[in-house]
């Protein structure tokens, strides 16, 4: 019995050697795959074997996943269409260099198909780009006779092609999966559209959903979502052989894929060490003016606009009633309805636009900006032209034949574009002969010059006066303050630091807040009180007081003033100046009249019906989508709460309070602390437990109070007589039973017209309070998941939902963070680790 046993532990030990061996080595033809052994690349990026979606799931699939990354990430399948229902799978390689994969009884469900003859001695390999290639040999230099790369799934690693092969039609595009469980051909797709200038489009079955724009030289025509990075560079290429793009990890260290979701969007994500999540780097639909032709023919587009559309200059409504309706699919028409080829027409130039749909237009390399504008000229079709090559190492001309679609404003990051119209509409007089503009110009030119030296010398004059004026107010401020704090010399270091920041004095303070009387005081938060004031000029400001007694110290005070002194959007509070005496540190801001959204929430609740309540949370969306994605500063904000959250006397809102604020270059989305930072209630569970921040949990804090917003309840302190969940929890449970309506204030639902949208906000907050951060969404695909009727995924269980804890009775497992208070100021603990 014992020599038995001896036997079979010496078979278990040789098969457990057999895997081990098996996991570094290529796929063999006499040997074949079975389920539960991998396969891993040379270099350990990647690993090939068999794997169900889900835990619950009895489906088996084929494929590849990332072997360094906690979380199984899979990036490839093979049997997309055709799951194995048991764990008797087998992968074989054949002689003839095909890779097959069989079921239990032998059938084939799926194979490369590899049909190149003359191959002698084909080796197939996962390469450690997580390529799996079929070699026609051993040697490196081989060439393949199959590759995964050509049949990517949802996801495009770096140096996947998406693009067209013009000679034998062979297409590469990804394709979202069906479900979380189910990896085959979903809804949405990323392709690449040969017609015209070559440009990638992301598809809801057929229909257009989003478009990346025309190549221009660097990135697809300045889209948001689609711009370069120090991390990343696209590579572009269009050739009478194949039409496609890819893209190359600067830094090879980094782990990064971009993937189709199920929801529709197209998704950069990189991996973080320090949190052990995927950080989304970068969405697209960026936000409302992505999607595919937003505002229709000549209409432009701009987010950061109320109404997004207008029509471009010359141009007008097609429709004007349904227009200010807010119904932009009529577009635009020109004001002189038709142009007449027999008479002169002009270009009028537009600038700073992402050009339009160029499926309609002809492209001529080596063109210069003169010879396209002749060859428009020429053509009666030709309504537009432009200079495609923003880099200036190419001539290139692009003409548009049909209406003008899908245009945004970008600002200084976009192209120009010259519309061709009728000569009445450019308001330039061509009456005159070139003789009489030549007089004209003799006898003008030279009164012009004069004047023009007239004006440079008193320009010259004033800016030496207001020189001489600045630098003597300087050597008085800095003799004033000279008693005062270190801190002064950090803010005058920052104000170099392109920060241009006014310091008030002691006095002026004073003067306009009547001496911080108590009759101004707003109220108190963890930094200080904070007094209502008027300046001498009329402006009304608002001075938050560093209190001698905050936990909120000097480091959160330079925090905030170089934050907000950099940051400029209409849904954040705006930062007027400094005071900085002795021991007194105080921030001047703008006055908001309408006190902070916690005052409403909880104090004036009748004041706030269903249509505020809604522009509040898309306001309070689109700030944090620029914190975390459009601002210089990619900024997480650590304490997003209602009392941070201050409106203003037309009820927009204004995230305030960046104390507790992070920053964050290049492509890091998040990082790791053990000083946790912000307010009970608010903060996600891997920040509050773990000491894990990112800007998934400025998602989570937003989520909370979509739902404190919409039940009119505060998070922290809830207690129902039926269960013991929090207010998340609570949501949620309704939400399964498809009672969500019974959670709603009642006060707001006497109030609302328009169910729909409580429910979908409802459904958004859920999905921004998910217990995992991956699960969350980005603030890119929350403003546009707010704000359209795109399909939504079922959330999951919310954060702190299994049990109380003990900040607000939230989670029992964060017990290390210490005893708490009852109030609602934002706290700072220390946790050793």
């Amino acid at each position: 019995m014992e020599s038995r046993h001896v036997h079979l532990l010496l078979l278990s030990y040789m098969f457990c050697v057999l895997i081990l061996t098996r996991a570094a080595d290529n796929i063999r033809r006499d040997e074949p795959l079975r389920d539960g052994e991998t396969i891993v690349s040379s270099g350990g990026n990647f690993e090939l074997g068999f794997f169900s979606p889900t835990p619950t799931s009895s489906k088996r699939y084929l494929g590849i996943w990332f072997n360094k990354v906690s979380v199984q990430t899979v990036v490839w399948v093979a049997n997309r269409d055709t799951p194995l229902n048991d764990k008797n799978g087998m992968l074989n390689f054949t002689t003839q260099g095909n890779l097959t994969l069989v079921n239990g009884s032998g059938s084939v469900v799926w194979s490369s198909n590899t049909t190149r003859g003359g191959v002698q001695n084909p080796i197939a390999q996962l390469l450690d780009s997580g390529n799996l290639v079929v070699r026609e040999d051993a040697s490196e230099n081989s060439n393949y006779v199959w590759q995964s790369f050509d049949y990517p799934g949802d996801t495009a690693l770096p140096g996947v092609k998406i693009g067209i092969d013009l000679k034998t039609g062979f297409r590469r595009f990804l394709w979202s999966w069906k479900s979380r469980n189910d990896p085959s051909n979903g809804q949405y797709s990323f392709i690449f559209d040969p017609n015209g200038f070559p440009q990638p489009f992301l598809m809801n079955g057929s229909i257009q959903r989003f478009r990346g724009g025309a190549w221009n030289g660097q990135s697809f025509a300045n889209s948001p979502s689609l711009l370069p990075s120090p991390s990343y560079k696209y590579i572009f290429a269009s050739d009478p052989d194949q039409v496609y793009f890819t893209y190359e990890l600067i830094d090879t260290s980094a782990i990064a894929r971009v993937v189709m979701q199920l929801h529709g969007f197209l998704e950069l994500s990189t991996w973080n060490n320090l949190t052990q999540n995927w950080d989304n780097f970068g969405s697209a639909p960026a936000d409302n003016c992505d999607i595919y032709s937003q505002c229709n023919a000549y209409g432009l587009c701009n987010s950061g606009n109320s109404p997004i559309c207008s029509c471009l200059d010359k141009f007008e409504p097609k429709d004007p009633t349904e227009w200010v309706r807010g119904n932009w699919s009529g577009g635009c028409v020109r004001k002189t309805p038709v142009l007449n080829c027999q008479k002169e027409v002009k270009f009028l130039k537009y600038s700073g636009i992402k050009l339009p749909d160029t499926r309609f237009s002809w492209y001529g390399r080596g063109v210069t900006l003169n010879s396209c504008e002749e060859l428009c000229l020429r053509n009666c079709s030709c309504v537009a032209y432009a200079k495609l090559d923003t880099t200036g190492t190419n001539e290139d001309c692009l003409l548009w034949f049909d209406e003008l679609m899908d245009i945004r404003e970008f600002g200084s990051s976009g192209q120009d574009i010259y519309i061709k119209l009728d000569s009445s509409e450019t308001e330039i007089s061509t009456g005159n002969s070139s003789k009489e503009i030549l007089k004209k110009l003799r006898i003008s030119l030279p009164l012009a010059a004069l004047s023009l030296l007239s004006v440079l010398c008193l320009i010259l004059y004033i800016r030496h006066t207001k020189n001489k004026k600045k630098k003597e107010e300087e050597n008085q401020n800095q003799q004033r303050f000279s008693e005062g704090s270190s801190e002064m010399l950090y803010i005058n270091k920052s104000k170099n630091d392109d920060l241009d920041l006014p310091l008030f004095d002691f006095a002026t303070i004073l003067e306009a807040t009547n001496n911080l009387s108590l009759s101004n005081k707003l109220g108190e938060g963890g930094f200080g009180p904070v007094y209502k004031g008027a300046l001498k000029d009329g402006q009304e400001i608002a001075v938050k007081r560093l209190s001698r007694y905050s936990a909120q110290g000097t480091d959160e005070f330079k925090n905030e003033v170089i934050f907000i002194a950099k940051l400029q959007h209409r849904n954040l509070v705006k930062l007027l100046g400094c005071c900085i005496q002795a021991e007194e540190k105080m921030l001047v801001y703008e006055y908001m009249p309408n006190n902070s959204l916690d005052w409403f929430l909880f104090d004036r609740r009748s004041l706030l019906d269903w249509p505020k309540c809604f522009h509040i949370i898309n306001g309070i969306a689109r700030g944090l989508l620029y914190l975390h994605q459009d601002s210089r500063l990619r900024i997480i904000h650590r304490d997003l709460k209602p009392s941070n959250v201050l409106l203003d006397i037309d009820m927009n809102p204004k995230i305030s309070d960046f104390g507790m604020a992070r920053s964050f270059g290049g492509n890091e989305t998040g990082a790791m602390t053990t000083r946790v930072v912000g307010t009970y209630g608010y903060m996600s569970p891997e920040y509050a437990e773990e000491g894990k921040f990112s800007v998934k949990s400025d998602v989570f804090s937003f989520g909370v109070v979509i739902l404190e917003i919409l039940s009119g309840t505060r998070n922290r302190g809830f207690i129902h007589p039926d269960h013991h969940h929090n207010l998340l929890g609570h949501v949620w449970i309704h939400f399964k039973e498809g009672r969500v309506m019974e959670v709603i204030n009642t006060h707001l639902k006497e109030l609302c017209n328009n169910l729909c949208e409580v429910q979908r906000s409802v459904h958004v907050g859920l999905l921004c309070v998910q217990q995992c951060p991956e699960d969350r969404p980005s603030m890119s695909s929350v403003v546009l998941m707010l704000s359209s009727d795109v399909p939504l995924p079922s959330p999951k269980e919310p954060g702190f939902f299994t049990s109380r804890s003990r900040f607000g009775e939230v989670n029992s497992s964060s017990s290390k963070l210490g005893e708490h208070s009852g109030n609602q100021l934002s706290i700072t603990l220390l946790d050793a680790r």
